[in-house]
């Protein structure tokens, strides 16, 4: 669920073949026309060889303002002593922090130390223990699980950016589709132009901390630092403040949810997880896990669950299976229910971020195919438009969508060959 995320190849089945065929075909139709060039957002997006994206290359914006951020990927961040603004912000907030509200467990998730003693009646209003989500100190909101608006989807995913993302973003692209996407600092860090690619495309970006702890472990001010670096390097890097936090793991408590919104950050959680993350590193589940978990959503939806309010379900962009069954799912879900939107625009949020020179549509909007961002990043690290339209990807010209049939095994199997060699890195 988290670090260097590379294109992994999973045994195939019948139900993938044709979202690994998809994958494939576009790489082929593209990787040989398209110049790599490193240095832009556009020129990143057209690589659609794994191999290279997933390849280091330096970007002088971000790589020279290394020591303005904690170390990358070390859990859990700290406030760095140099950090005028960030020690500022500390100060101004420490104040309104819970300090009754003990730190539990360890970065790893380790809680067996500490739920033996903890009080069953959760004072704290800890997901991980009770998947509480409304606070029980005062002045907090509850935390966003589903979406207001009937038969309707929140769609996103967590963990990007991901170094081999493009196909993926190029059939989100192609579908007209915008998500939520959920960004660790330290990825974004490593990968600043496949960052700004959400940002063109219209998707909505949301904090998800600087290196991915378990959050209620963290120390307030080591947390403050999660959330706060993740928002500047975004800022740094895309251009845009996000207003919105998903903690790892959904670990959260009342302690964690006031450092979010003294930050200006809704919570958002989920009702409904796909464990696609866990396939390859959590022993018992398995691709069919997966699969059910996705199938469950579907009959939920259309045993009329949802009739009253939409929901959310968690998904990840971390590696080549996850992007797979999303792509392998999108029929079935938008079949399923009557829209999949991002989670601001299921909440009616035209103005997901602290600049007011952004805007996405409203939920009303959206529906009825007006599906343009306007407005675009002000980061020193380059600027990356947010007026992506309803007509999909302009990058590096037009990519024909090949048609997703189950017939292309001979197709898939090539793609193994071709793809087989790259590894997947998990911690």
């Amino acid at each position: 669920m988290r670090f260097s995320s590379f294109f992994t190849i999973y045994p195939p089945s019948r139900t993938s073949a044709a979202a690994a065929a998809f994958l494939l075909s576009i790489s082929l139709c593209t990787s040989s026309v398209r110049a790599q060039d490193r240095t832009t957002e556009a020129g990143e997006a057209a690589i659609n060889d794994p191999n290279v994206e997933c390849s280091y290359y330096s970007y002088p914006p971000v790589s020279s303002q290394v020591g303005n951020f904690p170390p990358n990927w070390v859990q859990p961040a700290i406030l760095l002593p140099n950090d005028t603004a960030g020690q500022a912000k500390w100060n101004a907030i420490k104040g309104s922090i819970p300090t009754n509200i003990s730190v539990k467990g360890t970065v790893k998730g380790d809680f067996s130390n500490f739920t033996p003693t903890y009080n069953p009646s959760d004072p704290d209003c800890w997901w991980t223990q009770s998947h509480c989500t409304i606070p029980k100190l005062p002045g907090l909101s509850p935390d966003i699980i589903n979406v207001p608006e009937p038969m309707t989807l929140g769609y996103g995913f967590d963990d990007g950016p991901n170094c081999s993302h493009n196909l993926f973003y190029d059939f989100l692209s192609q579908q007209k589709q915008k998500a939520t996407m959920f960004y660790i600092g330290s990825n974004v860090q490593n990968w600043p132009l496949e960052g700004q690619r959400a940002l063109a495309d219209g998707h909505e970006i949301c904090v998800h901390t600087w290196s991915h702890p378990y959050m209620t472990a963290v120390p307030s001010e080591s947390a403050f630092a999660e959330m706060w670096y993740t928002m500047q390097m975004i800022k740094l890097t895309i251009g845009v403040t996000p207003t919105c936090f998903r903690p790892p793991y959904g670990d959260i408590d009342d302690r964690i949810r006031s450092i979010a919104k003294a930050l200006g950050l809704r919570v958002i959680l989920w009702q409904s997880d796909s464990f696609d993350w866990e396939v390859g590193s959590t022993p018992g589940v398995t691709p069919a896990t997966v699969d059910a978990n996705y199938q469950s959503l579907i009959t939920a939806a259309q045993n009329g669950t949802f009739n009253t309010a939409g929901t959310i379900m968690l998904t990840h962009e971390i590696n080549n299976y996850t992007m797979s069954e999303a792509i392998k799912f999108y029929p079935m879900l938008k079949a399923a229910f009557k829209h999949l939107v991002p989670v601001g625009v299921g909440e009616n949020i035209t103005q997901p971020y602290v600049e007011s020179n952004y805007s996405q549509p409203s939920f009303s909007q959206y529906i009825s195919g007006q599906v343009t961002t306007t407005g675009s990043g002000t980061g020193s690290g380059g600027s990356a438009s947010g007026s992506s339209s309803a007509q999909g990807s302009s990058k590096g010209g037009t990519i024909g969508m090949p048609a997703i049939s189950g017939g292309l095994v001979g197709t898939l199997v090539a793609g193994i060959a071709f793809l087989g060699g790259v590894a997947r890195v998990l911690a």
